[in-house]
């Protein structure tokens, strides 16, 4: 059989199938799989990029600019437009960039602490309407957030809590599919061996829950944590349909009205260099929190378990 394949490969100058190297077999798929993770990264990476340059750019240069779209110009005006975020309106975007900051952190980690326990609580104990109770929490995951803000601003005006701090942070202490992923995680990561084997020595239930399984639900407890924070910082139509007081709004509901403004032509005033740099000063927050909070998402796996 080698004879017949060696002869085969002399007459038409190629190597069979079944001699070929396997680098040689695969190379065409790697490189077919690189191709597209680099489209993919461009198509990610370019908004980004456009945002970084429109921020160095003069409200002017962004339509009339010698650099094009996705280039700086001669004029880098970044300097300028950090100095105009603080002189326009009476540097009211910085206090909207604290409200957004206030809003994510107290809504992300309460969220995130109450789908830690919800999580726990579905994944390690029976009682009575838990199979019902998950189903319904399920059902929520596909309600969209947008249908829920009018019922819940006629809930919260009855309590007085319209156009306040709290018509944004309660609505966002409740995270179905924060619940979800804990639960899901938590049934995996935390053996039921692990925890009988802690009670026997005499722990009580607080002590299993934040010695033995806190520390091994720190992955799952991260990714909530950036899940509800970005959700929060980005959410739009609950602070709009909430809020009236400018001195309120998050940075994302500010700066819709800056564009409203800008949209308006003649009249309106032009400042589309702040709202550019603007929205560029707001993600920086969520690259930092990525990039600071992304090695808690590797290893650490089986950290407090019994050695």
């Amino acid at each position: 059989m080698a004879t017949t394949l060696a002869d085969r490969a002399a007459q038409t100058g190629r190597a069979p199938r079944a001699l070929r190297p396997d680098r040689e077999v695969g190379g065409g798929r790697r490189i077919g799989s690189h191709v597209f993770l680099l489209l993919l990264v461009v198509y990610f990476v370019l908004p980004l990029w456009w945002l970084l340059v429109a921020s160095t750019k003069s409200n002017s240069g962004l339509f009339v600019g010698d650099g094009g779209p996705l280039w700086f110009n001669s004029e880098f005006s970044l300097l300028d437009n950090l100095r105009g975020l603080g002189t326009h309106n009476g540097g009211i975007y910085w206090r909207w960039l604290g409200n957004s900051f206030l809003y994510a952190f107290a809504g992300g980690i309460g969220a995130t602490v109450l789908s830690i326990l919800a999580g726990y609580g579905f994944a390690k104990y029976r009682f009575r309407g838990r199979t019902f109770a998950f189903a319904l929490l399920l059902g929520s995951v596909m309600v969209p957030l947008t249908a829920l803000v009018i019922p819940t601003f006629v809930l919260l005006s009855k309590f007085d809590l319209v156009n306040t701090v709290w018509a944004v942070i309660l609505p966002s202490l409740l995270s179905p599919l924060g619940v979800y992923l804990m639960r899901v995680y938590t049934q995996d990561a935390v053996p039921d061996e692990m925890l009988d084997a802690a009670r026997v020595d005499g722990a009580g239930e607080l002590r299993v829950f934040f010695q033995v399984a806190l520390p091994l639900l720190r992955p799952a407890i991260v990714t909530v944590l950036l899940l509800t924070v970005v959700g929060t910082w980005n959410n739009f139509f609950l602070p709009l349909a909430m809020l009236q007081d400018p001195d309120l709004l998050p940075v994302t509901v500010g700066l819709n009205g800056w564009q409203a403004l800008s949209n308006a032509g003649a009249g309106g005033e032009q400042v589309w260099n702040l709202i550019t740099t603007g929205a560029f000063v707001s993600i920086l927050p969520l690259i930092v929190a990525f990039l600071a909070l992304q090695r808690y998402w590797q290893g650490g796996l089986s950290h407090g378990s019994v050695k």
